[in-house]
């Protein structure tokens, strides 16, 4: 039984039967139904720690989705799950792919260079200063990609690029 007919808490029912009603009443193609059936319940497992029965429905979303906009999203989401996991080449790998279809998604930039500072800060803890400086430089990067496309978000790390020196 699909996920997206157990779901027992309201607010999943609310949503669930809206999706629904937005399938039947948008034309799509019974492909990007299944496609949009397998990602919402992707999202759901993942909304609840299901990591594996999440991989398992965005791969099969990912086997029937056509559109790079909604793959995009697909992507992002594995990048997540992989972020979660600590996978982080995984999880950049994702983020990348999905900028590839959709280079306007400001949290895969944010998610990317969160993991690019992590390194850094690994890197200090090692004592390696130079791939330190490598790894916030290009967090700096990413987050500027991220702040450029959503001003006013990111206000944190807007600061650390400022503190930093790292803000033009």
């Amino acid at each position: 039984m699909p996920r997206s007919r157990i779901n027992g808490n309201f607010i999943d029912k609310t949503s669930s039967i809206v999706a629904n009603i937005l399938l039947r009443i948008i034309p799509t193609t019974s492909g990007e139904k299944e496609a949009f059936t397998y990602y919402r319940d992707g999202m759901s497992a993942q909304s609840e720690g299901n990591y594996a029965e999440a991989l398992q429905n965005y791969y099969e979303a990912m086997r029937l989705e056509i559109d790079p906009y909604d793959r995009s999203y697909i992507l992002y989401n594995i990048g997540l799950i992989h972020t979660s996991n600590g996978e982080h080449t995984k999880a950049l790998e994702y983020y990348f792919r999905a900028l590839e279809r959709n280079p306007f998604l400001p949290q895969a930039f944010n998610n990317m260079a969160v993991i690019c500072h992590y390194r850094g800060e690994q890197a200090i803890r090692q004592g390696d200063s130079e791939i330190a400086e490598a790894w916030f430089d290009q967090a700096a990067e990413y987050w500027k990609q991220a702040i450029a496309l959503t001003p006013g978000n990111y206000i944190e790390a807007h600061n650390w690029l400022k503190i930093t020196r790292r803000f033009e």
